[in-house]
């Protein structure tokens, strides 16, 4: 049990994803029906950051944003080298802006290849005018991203998955407004053609815990038989608590043999106790009450010191902006 203290549920599932087989089975079931185009020995891990600062004329204004895992593919061509960068997001709930947030995970890691690129023209020396004004050649290239998001909620996601879903266009005009679509990953139904034995326990196990037709007794009863007979990894169940946010308070097995020994307790205690604070920050942004309102009401509502609460705070300050 306590090498389960400090783990958090949204740390346990970035580390699950960050196994290069695991994250490139997903990408090739959602991208490609599950044939093998994207291969682990290709993908390497990039910075999750993706803050940035927008500019319009005199006006500037920084954008935090960070997502939950980005690695970029590196293929060898007979012409040279191909890259692709591919950005995984986790969600436990319904958001309704999903697809305009996607869009600007996106934009900030355009701009940020941007900005990188802009750097090696200090001077005009080589470029035509209007490329030293663009900071930018003509011939330059930037790499593609592809944004999966997977939603790991018991509702049916009936949020937007493109831009025009958001937007009240007047259908004259619906063909001159560019759209922004998102891939969306439904954990508790979905028919991903999956190959790595990880991914498939994972996703069979949401499949039980987030159905609402079955009787919890009964799910909880379905994951406990089916972990047991498929062995299931340590680390599919540590994603599936991370996944459920906590929501798995029950024994279940860790070992053959051992039936009902402890499933992360503190990883559920934690879990309820983080949802409960990014609700609050939320929604205290939301209602632009300032920070010390924020933290004194995450101080009384979870009973917390103003440490925990100032790490609350942060923590989720930058999903809420």
């Amino acid at each position: 049990m306590a090498k389960t203290q400090g783990l958090k549920p949204d740390t346990v599932l970035k580390n699950y994803w960050r196994n290069n087989e695991q994250f490139a089975d997903l990408f090739n079931a959602v991208l490609f029906e599950g044939r093998p185009v994207i291969r682990p020995e290709e993908l390497e891990d990039v910075d999750t950051e993706e803050s940035t600062i927008l500019e319009h004329g005199k006006y500037a204004e920084s954008i935090e944003a960070s997502r939950d895992n980005i690695k970029i593919q590196k293929r060898s061509r007979t012409h040279g080298v191909e890259f692709v960068m591919l950005g995984l997001e986790s969600q436990e709930h319904i958001h309704y802006a999903m697809p305009m947030r996607v869009m600007g995970y996106d934009y900030s890691t355009y701009k940020k290849q941007y900005d990188s690129n802009a750097k090696k023209y200090k001077t005009s020396e080589g470029m035509e005018a209007d490329e030293y004004l663009s900071r930018m050649k003509k011939t330059d290239r930037f790499l593609p991203v592809i944004t999966v998001v997977i939603y790991y909620g018991e509702k049916p996601w009936d949020g937007a998955t493109t831009l025009h879903e958001m937007l009240n266009i007047p259908e004259e005009m619906k063909k001159y407004v560019n759209d922004y679509h998102m891939l969306l990953v439904e954990a508790r139904r979905n028919d991903l053609a999956l190959h790595h034995a990880n991914n498939i326990d994972l996703f069979h196990l949401l499949k039980i815990i987030l159905d609402k037709s079955i009787p919890w007794h009964e799910a909880k009863e379905q994951a406990i038989q089916y972990s047991e007979e498929h062995r299931t990894d340590k680390s599919v169940i540590m994603a599936l608590a991370g996944a459920t946010n906590g929501k798995l308070d029950y024994h279940a097995f860790e070992k053959e043999g051992d039936r009902m020994c402890t499933l992360f307790e503190e990883i559920a205690k934690e879990g309820r106790e983080e949802g409960r604070a990014a609700e609050i920050v939320e929604t205290g942004i939301e209602f632009h009450l300032s920070e010390q309102e924020i933290l004194e009401r995450l101080q009384k509502k979870l009973n917390v010191p103003v440490s925990k609460a100032l790490e609350y705070y942060h923590m989720y300050k930058k999903q809420a902006i």
